[in-house]
């Protein structure tokens, strides 16, 4: 053994940041172990936007951490309440019932009070105007009940964990992939072997928590589990979360839990690179599909565009995409709807972004057939009902009369010039995990716990089946990292 700590994380993305300052709370020695360089670190959380889902009553629920929020900027906010009732409606609605209802339960009614927690420990939050909200009649009118998000996105919070972290004791070891569960003769995990910097090594602990992530970055595991042509997608963010920690806990009697071939999977932009870019992050994503149509390489649509808030599709329409021919698609837009579209994807470096003044130079552009894509804009701009367009609500504004139909923000494409942005599936992280209790400790298959051993982030299975609500992912690595934290620090000093 090089040293011994009393509680060792194992991911320093959000899930395991938060395990460790929870873990830092209730005993001395706290260590992160992260398999990525210091420039790598911090898992998918860094490449996300900071949309963190919590519960409010209204916004004066959320004023206490919004530090930067003035009054006169308050006065223009209109925020619908959004309870724990309404998050767990959301939970069963989107995952078709199947997700786990306990754990479902402990997400929905511990989220106001994670970031709470989290703001006390230098998390810094602000509300997510320009990706939540649409102006309409001077106001910023917020829509899919995700107004919270974190000051200078994923990054942001990163950079915030790792500093009050450290000023906290918490120690950090980048460059040290966990290779393996060290366990005592009762079968209680009692510290990692980590191949680092200066080779292999065994950390003793009192308890361990793995925040590791998924399988999202593995190719193999993707094809072998989500099915044929996962191995194409893009991966969104870390090419580090490989699943290596995820079979350890397996092979040390971890019971399998959870959505094993589903997976949180956007549009996401042609051109991006095979993994993240830790300069553009999310700006790859191609999240305003709900104001406009998309088509395949049959000039065909293939998916309601409008059939939610973009919050509540825009996890499970990636993999439409990958079903398509070539795996690939375009959403298209026209001048009426441009001003509408989020600027910060919308525009990125190196966006697959073509225009155009007709639809058929549009289509040539694109390398469709013209006749097929003429056809299939009259077809959709022919079948839009009257109704009064409005982005910030649900406003019915719907086709009839073709297949598949859009309900709702139907505008027709009649105004150059055209927009048309290439797209393609990429993937986020995978719903497979195992199984945990409310204390997040990794359960057997016989629902014992296994001493010593504690999960959180990716890994927990059985929240999410299919689909999800945005912004719930940072929400369950924030309360089952704090859950499986004081778990880990309490075991570890009993």
């Amino acid at each position: 053994m090089s040293e011994r700590y009393d509680v060792v994380v194992v991911g320093s993305g959000n899930a395991g940041f938060c395990a460790a300052h929870a873990a830092r709370e209730h005993s001395e020695r706290v260590l992160i172990v992260e398999k990525a360089p210091r420039a790598w670190a911090g898992g998918n959380s860094y490449f996300t936007a900071g949309a963190t889902r919590t519960t409010f009553r209204s916004l004066d629920d959320l004023r206490p951490i919004l530090d930067d929020l003035t009054d006169a900027q308050a006065a223009e906010v209109e925020l619908p309440p959004y309870s724990p009732e309404q998050f767990m409606t959301d939970m069963v609605r989107v995952t078709d019932g199947r997700c786990d209802r306990a754990l479902a339960g402990i997400l929905v009614h511990d989220a106001a009070a994670v970031v709470r927690w989290m703001h006390a420990k230098g998390i810094r939050w602000k509300l997510m105007e320009e990706r939540q909200s649409f102006r309409v009649a001077g106001k910023s009118r917020y829509f899919g009940n995700l107004p919270l998000g974190t000051v200078g996105e994923g990054k942001g919070l990163i950079a915030q964990h790792t500093a009050a972290a450290l000023a906290s004791g918490i120690a950090i070891r980048y460059d040290s992939a966990v290779v393996g569960l060290l366990r005592d003769d009762r079968g209680a995990v009692t510290g990692v072997i980590v191949d680092g910097p200066d080779g292999r090594e065994q950390i003793a602990a009192g308890a361990v928590v793995l925040a590791s992530g998924g399988f999202e970055a593995d190719p193999m595991r993707r094809a072998a589990y989500l099915g044929p042509n996962w191995d194409v997608a893009k991966v969104r963010g870390t090419p580090y979360n490989t699943g290596e920690v995820l079979q350890m806990a397996l092979d040390a009697g971890a019971q399998p839990y959870g959505h094993w071939s589903g997976c949180h999977a956007i549009q996401w932009d042609a051109g991006a690179p095979p993994t993240g870019d830790r300069e553009i992050a999310h700006r790859f994503s191609k999240q305003s599909y709900p104001i406009g149509i998309v088509v395949n390489r049959d000039a065909k649509r293939f998916l309601d565009e409008g059939a939610d808030f973009r919050n509540y599709t825009y996890a499970k329409y990636g993999a439409e995409i990958l079903k398509q021919p070539g795996a690939i698609a375009w959403q298209l837009f026209d001048a009426k709807t441009d001003p509408l579209l989020r600027q910060d994807e919308y525009t990125a470096p190196g966006v697959s972004r073509y225009e155009a003044g007709t639809i058929r130079d549009l289509a040539a552009r694109l390398g469709l057939n013209p006749d097929a894509l003429d056809e299939t804009v009259a077809a959709f701009n022919a079948a839009i009902q009257p109704g009064d367009f409005n982005p910030a609500i649900k406003d019915g504004v719907r086709t009839v009369g073709i297949v598949p139909p859009k309900s709702n923000w139907a505008l027709p494409l009649d105004t150059p010039p055209y927009l048309a942005f290439g797209i393609t599936c990429g993937i986020t992280f995978t719903f497979g995990g195992v199984k945990v209790d409310s204390g997040a400790r990794v359960l057997d298959r016989a629902d014992r716990p296994i001493p010593g051993l504690h999960a959180a982030g990716e890994l927990v299975g059985g929240l999410f089946f299919s689909n999800y609500p945005g912004g719930s992912g940072l929400t369950s690595g924030a309360v089952f990292g704090r859950r499986a934290g004081t778990s880990a620090g309490q075991w570890a000093r009993a």
